[in-house]
């Protein structure tokens, strides 16, 4: 067991957090992470209106009573309605941890501290990291350009990232993008984290809500099989290569607008492909660490294996010793 001020805060057993992957990330799907030891975030963006949420987040009670958190992404076009609204639905249903992504969350601290929630604000540039703690994050999760979704448009790996970051704040750092197993888990405490961050790892899970086929194509895929789209608008995304992403590749070069990409990148394409398994259409968010994902474990038998890997990694790394 691995014992961090991550795990300490959270009132969490492992210091794993399961990436928030909007739809995939369910209650059910929430609440199996939970019941495994980890932590997952709701993400409040799927959900319309307050009572959704709230009937959202109440499910996840029936189905464990373990920590679990809601996103809240800041990032305009993902917001269904303003930050401060999804805020007080999240605080009225009486949830301890928040995530915030996606934009500075400056504007909303004074309305988080005052309801005492844990604040986890996610970001992907070491500065963002300064600045996060100069407004009082509890925790700050900070993204390399391996990951799946979004990274900066800086491009810099995990392993400078979050060296520099930890180097930089005093707040526990959550480590992620590239990080799938026990031997990254200890990687990312040697360079300072408190735990890790892992998104993709968790799609190719029996209880992950998407379609067979397309967890049978993350076990195909090779660690160069991720593309960045979407930096024509300031805005890039690691996803899985396939044609379509090319197309869209495409387009940005020939100076292709927000209106044209649109239908292209249209999260109600990528919904219908994880149901239906057929991922040629929509884009799908991905990190390279697909090159490592070779089955599709339970949740709980993922975190274990986890755990178990990094005791391994530990033993043999105090065999060196002189």
């Amino acid at each position: 067991m691995f014992k961090t001020k991550m795990t300490e805060l959270l009132g969490i057993e492992h210091p794993i957090q399961c990436g928030t992957m909007m739809s995939i990330s369910n209650p059910e799907f929430v609440a199996a992470v939970a019941n495994a030891g980890g932590l997952a975030c709701l993400a409040a963006a799927m959900y319309p209106t307050p009572q959704e949420l709230t009937d959202a987040i109440n499910r996840i009670r029936d189905l464990t009573d373990k920590p679990f958190g809601v996103n809240v992404s800041l990032f305009p076009a993902l917001v269904p309605r303003p930050p401060e609204e999804m805020l007080e639905t999240i605080i009225k249903a009486g949830v301890k941890i928040l995530e915030t992504a996606g934009r500075s969350p400056e504007p909303y601290r004074k309305m988080i501290s005052e309801a005492g929630l844990i604040h986890i604000h996610k970001c992907a540039r070491v500065r963002d990291a300064v600045k996060a703690e100069k407004l009082g994050v509890d925790i700050v999760s900070i993204v390399g350009t391996e990951c799946g979704g979004h990274p900066s448009m800086e491009k810099v790996t995990s392993l400078i990232l979050v060296a520099k970051a930890a180097s930089r704040i005093k707040t526990p750092l959550i480590a992620g993008g590239g990080f799938g197993d026990g031997r990254a888990l200890l990687a990312a405490l040697a360079l300072g984290a408190e735990g890790v961050n892992m998104g993709t790892r968790f799609l190719a899970t029996r209880e992950c809500p998407i379609h067979e086929k397309a967890k049978a194509r993350i076990l195909a895929a090779e660690e160069t099989e991720t593309v960045l789209v979407m930096e024509s608008l300031m805005n890039p995304a690691r996803v899985l290569k396939t044609p379509w992403t090319e197309k869209i590749i495409e387009m940005e070069k020939g100076g292709a607008k927000l209106e044209e990409l649109a239908p292209m990148i249209s999260g109600k394409v990528s919904f219908v492909g994880w149901n239906n398994g057929d991922l040629s259409e929509g884009i799908y968010p991905m990190g390279q660490v697909i090159g490592l994902i070779n089955d599709i474990p339970s949740v709980a038998d993922l975190m274990k294996r986890i755990m178990d890997e990094a005791d391994q990694a530990l033993k043999r790394l105090e065999g060196l010793s002189r």
